[in-house]
């Protein structure tokens, strides 16, 4: 794999900014941050010492992406416990052209999930591939009648002191965003702790009615995992969880953009309804992302994937995703007809702004970190850089 020096500059690309495309449009990198870009009309000068530069060969040039639920790829799982398992997925999803990513763990035993945590924080600083921003927990403060693909032996009720307990293992600032159901006894107190904490608590795996879940947003909830999957749906004479999110302009929704989780038709009245201000792209993937058809674990379960679709093999519930980001991508832009610019943004854009972290990712500005992903005309994956660092490039 090619290492490009301290100081590169792209050139020839067709850049994705958030609002418009840049044809025939170069970047600076120098230490790891976009010291300088423009377009065809301006000719970048001479870096000091000599620099790179790398033609992008008329391709796109977009914002690496941010996964804010992913739990495993290319045969390593979160819920693994183990730097080795989170230095492979990050890899892996790198090649995919993913930047940054939440590793996302599943409903299991206090220690199980202690053992996860204490490894996100030992591997957070390792850039092999994309880099590690934080952690969401995926359970176990979900609702039993809607456990999906998660082990209904562990769902406990959400409180301040399991959390406590939890975030001990990573100290403080790692945890990043909680799924829970809102229905729950102690869910509102809990969710009203998260947001007072700076950690993003997300409506999903729950049974709640609109009114329940509105509630949850009273309190403080602010996303929905996976919007349809796992929780109660549109109905016209309850609206449900589903239909709560959608009405609401205070949750951002998580879309498997995979055909799969969602139809493409239903994709196309959700991004109509919220638009790509309150849309985030997701994956969702497990330990079978990259890999062939077969028999998978998630978590303690028993998965089957078959032409790419994972699903429980005791009763056919679909069971993460083989999803990645670049997919996702292509799928709202060919699929769903959105722009590039919004699909990029959907991708990138929205969760760092969500996460906090718009002043430093997310969009292709100077000033910003190198986190760029270089795509062939068919959106597929040529080169993905971390923080100006070139971390993947095809042969």
């Amino acid at each position: 794999m090619a290492e490009h020096d301290s100081s590169f500059v792209i050139e020839n690309a067709r850049i994705v900014l958030e609002q418009s495309v840049t044809e025939g449009g170069w970047v600076r990198v120098e230490e790891g941050r976009i010291l300088d870009m423009g377009d065809a009309s301006t000719r970048p000068t001479p870096g000091q010492g000599g620099e790179v530069h790398i033609d992008a060969q008329g391709q796109w040039l977009l914002p690496g992406f941010i996964d804010v639920h992913v739990h495993g790829g290319s045969g390593a799982e979160v819920m693994d416990g183990t730097v080795k398992a989170l230095e492979c997925i990050g890899r892996f999803h790198a090649t995919r052209g993913t930047t940054g990513w939440l590793p996302t763990t599943l409903t299991a035993p206090m220690g199980q999930l202690e053992q996860a945590l204490a490894a996100v924080k030992e591997a957070q600083d390792k850039t092999a591939g994309a880099q590690i921003l934080g952690v969401h927990l995926e359970g176990p403060f979900i609702s039993p009648k809607r456990c999906g693909a998660q082990n209904p032996d562990f769902v406990i009720p959400p409180s301040i002191e399991a959390l406590e307990r939890l975030t001990a293992a990573t100290g403080p600032g790692l945890l990043k965003k909680v799924t829970i159901a809102p229905e729950c006894a102690g869910a509102l107190v809990t969710i009203h702790w998260l947001a007072e904490q700076g950690v993003i608590s997300s409506i999903g795996h729950t049974d709640a009615t609109l009114g329940e879940t509105l509630a949850g947003v009273a309190a403080g909830a602010t996303h929905a995992t996976h919007l349809f999957n796992a929780m109660r749906g549109l109905h016209h004479r309850e609206g449900g969880t589903v239909g709560a999110a959608l009405l609401s302009e205070d949750v951002v929704c998580e879309l498997i953009a995979d055909g799969h989780h969602v139809d493409v038709d239903v994709m196309k009245l959700v991004y109509r309804l919220k638009g790509r201000e309150q849309l985030v792209l997701i994956t969702d993937a497990m330990a079978a992302a990259g890999m062939p058809d077969g028999a998978y674990k998630l978590g303690l379960l028993d998965v089957v994937v078959e032409n790419g679709v994972a699903t429980l093999k005791d009763d056919g519930h679909l069971a993460g995703s083989t999803l990645t980001m670049d997919a996702a991508v292509r799928n709202m832009v060919r699929q769903v007809g959105v722009h590039l610019c919004d699909a990029a943004y959907m991708a990138s854009t929205v969760p760092a702004r969500e996460l906090g972290l718009i002043h430093r990712k997310g969009s292709i500005a100077v000033g910003k970190d190198a986190d760029l992903v270089l795509l062939d005309e068919g959106l597929h994956v040529v080169s993905t850089w971390v923080a100006g660092k070139q971390v993947f490039q095809r042969t």
